[in-house]
């Protein structure tokens, strides 16, 4: 299933699901108990927002190995996380801002999951059972910030910068997807969660070893080579096979 945060004409966010090009709403909580009524409403005619409104979005760098060899750096021996602020959280389909502190913004394709319960020594095991969906984002990075700081933070915390959508796939299998990424037009990125170092359970059990994880919150799965910048006018777009496209403009 498909699960969604949507708009529709004039009416409040909710959530829903989707069934062959057709939205109908949820009443209840998608992480708890909920029903879903008739979908009727064309999926063009509504406005998809963020699929989940996290507590904490927890990332992972340097997850695949192509990736650390382009950044000349070595492959964690654990898992090297960090996170990214609610307020850079971006709707899909709208702008990726380029702020004036940076000259070099690159696009990061991810695989991201959802937790769908609370969860704190998972094992990995366990992990899948913690998982509501997976669905796509794009770690947006100020690169030349990111050099000079040390810490991450800055570099991925901007307004606009957590791009992810446009849904919740309850029944996606992260084992061996496809992950492409283009830039208005010319492929960037790919590779096969396949090639991950630390597979998403136990990323799963690694992060909630250090913090509780809560229902809706994400992670981000880490990204594969070939990231690189991003200009205005540039349209990114980042496929998954099997879950879909997250796609967003760029704009000074």
């Amino acid at each position: 299933m498909r699960l969604v945060r949507y708009q529709y004409k004039e009416e409040l966010p909710r959530y829903g699901w989707v069934l062959e090009n057709k939205v109908g709403p949820i009443e209840g909580n998608p992480y708890g108990e909920y029903r879903r009524l008739e979908a009727d409403i064309p999926l063009a005619e509504v406005k998809l927002l963020a699929p989940a409104q996290p507590s904490k979005i927890i990332c992972v760098g340097r997850n695949y190995v192509e990736h650390a060899k382009e950044h000349h750096a070595e492959v964690p021996k654990i898992p090297l996380i960090f996170m990214k602020p609610p307020s850079a959280i971006l709707n899909p389909g709208e702008p990726i801002v380029l702020p004036p502190h940076s000259q070099q913004v690159e696009h990061e394709a991810e695989l991201v999951a959802v937790i769908g319960r609370r969860g704190r020594f998972i094992l990995p095991e366990k992990a899948q059972g913690y998982i509501l969906g997976y669905t796509i984002g794009n770690d947006v990075t100020a690169r030349d910030l990111q050099r000079s700081d040390g810490q991450w933070t800055r570099a991925k915390g901007f307004d606009t910068f957590c791009p992810f959508g446009p849904w919740i796939d309850t029944d996606f299998d992260p084992a061996d997807a496809l992950i492409t990424c283009r830039v208005s037009g010319q492929l960037r990125q790919m590779a096969s969660t396949r090639d991950m170092v630390f597979n998403v359970s136990q990323l799963v059990a690694f992060i909630s070893s250090v913090m509780t994880l809560e229902p809706g919150d994400l992670i981000f799965t880490g990204t594969p080579a070939g990231v690189s910048p991003l200009k205005p006018g540039d349209v990114v777009e980042i496929e998954i096979e099997g879950l879909g496209k997250l796609i967003n403009p760029v704009v000074s």
